[in-house]
């Protein structure tokens, strides 16, 4: 720490130029933070799932429905152990932009297929016997101010009434969370009773979204998934059934590669702060060379002298880091309130900030060398002299 003010004079002997280069460093990790928490959303799901989960579709698309009446042939496949099934409702609450998830589930047997959310027994059972009842995310009822025993009015996005109307009601009878916070994301959800639902639409009745199918060995996933896919196949409503994981993650590339796009952004910002920073660096040594010679001359050594060179990049990369990923998650908040619950939660977490600690580190190694080794090369005489 003792040569924290000489490192802090050296950097910033130019300070126009140095804090331009800080800037820039800035805007680099907060971008970076903020790339990398979109991509840990989009791929929580599967960082989540249960392997010993299935999920059965409409075999050519998400969006097609699939009769109820699948449940109890599935129920026969050996090493299904349970079956549960969910309807895309959709919603709206207020306005267009308190917009969230809403399913349309079959209490008892959902709630069953995921223990890792939590539910008061009392509420449980309550959602199990009101027909129009509705249990919803903590987040989501703690950010509109729902309270349990409440009305529920939202708009469905694609499910009239038979009436026409596009405005439901449900009676919040319970409240849902999770105990691990990676899993919270997943609770940010309304859960409505099929039957309410299913009996009051105007059309679709009898069908589902998809099915989710718990078995006893995740090992047979593969053979499972063939099975219950046999049951249908040549049928009106084939399907398709795979581990919950690889229907996560083939959920998110459906919007494009979020990993590989953000890799490719980040190696272009780098790539860019790399010669920025590494200029920068290369140039202000230039101009110090007799102030380096002194330091020599009073007793500094080659390898001191070279350390102190090596930390002035290390300094400015982590100065500017810092700044940066506390931006990104200054940010946080906001972002997370303009998605309107549509999107997984955006977070930065411990695995982002060392990950950005192994880049500034990386960088300030591949900048500073350079002019480090110059600077441990110099001659005293030399450089006095001009040479």
């Amino acid at each position: 720490m003792r040569y924290l003010p000489l490192l802090w004079a050296g950097l910033f002997r130019k300070k126009t130029r140095t804090i331009l280069t800080l800037l820039s460093i800035v805007v680099a990790f907060a971008l970076f933070g903020l790339l990398q928490a979109v991509e840990v959303a989009f791929e929580s799901g599967a960082d989540t799932a249960d392997a010993k989960r299935l999920l059965t579709t409409a075999r050519y698309s998400i969006i097609e429905p699939l009769p109820m009446a699948y449940r109890r042939r599935i129920e026969q496949v050996p090493g299904v152990v349970g079956v549960a099934f969910a309807d895309w409702f959709g919603a709206k609450y207020q306005n267009e932009s308190n917009a969230f998830p809403v399913f349309a589930v079959d209490p008892a047997r959902y709630l069953d297929m995921y223990p890792e959310f939590t539910i008061p027994r009392e509420q449980r059972e309550a959602f199990v016997k009101m027909r129009t009842g509705a249990v919803a995310g903590k987040r989501l009822a703690d950010r509109y101010g729902w309270r349990i025993g409440q009305k529920l009015p939202i708009s469905s996005e694609i499910h009239p009434k038979i009436d026409g109307s596009m405005s439901w009601e449900f009676d919040l009878v319970g409240i849902i969370d999770a105990d691990d916070p990676a899993v919270r994301g997943n609770t940010d959800v309304v859960l409505i009773n099929v039957a309410y639902f299913d009996e009051a639409r105007q059309s679709g009745r009898g069908k589902t979204g998809w099915y989710i199918v718990r078995i006893a060995d995740s090992s047979q996933a593969r053979a499972i998934s063939a099975g219950i896919d046999a049951l249908f196949m040549n049928s009106p409503d084939e399907t398709k059934t795979q581990p919950e994981k690889e229907f996560a993650l083939g959920f998110a590339k459906q919007i494009g590669d979020i990993g590989a796009l953000v890799t490719r952004i980040l190696l272009a910002v780098f790539f860019t702060i790399l010669i920025l920073t590494g200029n920068t660096m290369a140039q202000s040594i230039r101009e110090r060379i007799p102030e380096l010679a002194i330091l020599k001359t009073l007793g500094f050594s080659d390898g001191k002298v070279t350390a102190l060179v090596l930390a002035e990049a290390v300094l400015l990369l982590v100065l500017g880091g810092a700044v940066g990923m506390g931006a990104a998650v200054a940010a946080m908040p906001a972002l997370n309130g303009s998605t309107g619950g549509r999107f997984p939660p955006l977070f930065v977490g411990l695995d982002t900030w060392l990950l950005a600690a192994g880049i500034a580190a990386a960088v300030a190694l591949v900048i500073g060398l350079p002019p480090a080794l110059r600077a441990n090369r110099l001659k005293i005489v030399d450089a006095l002299s001009g040479h």
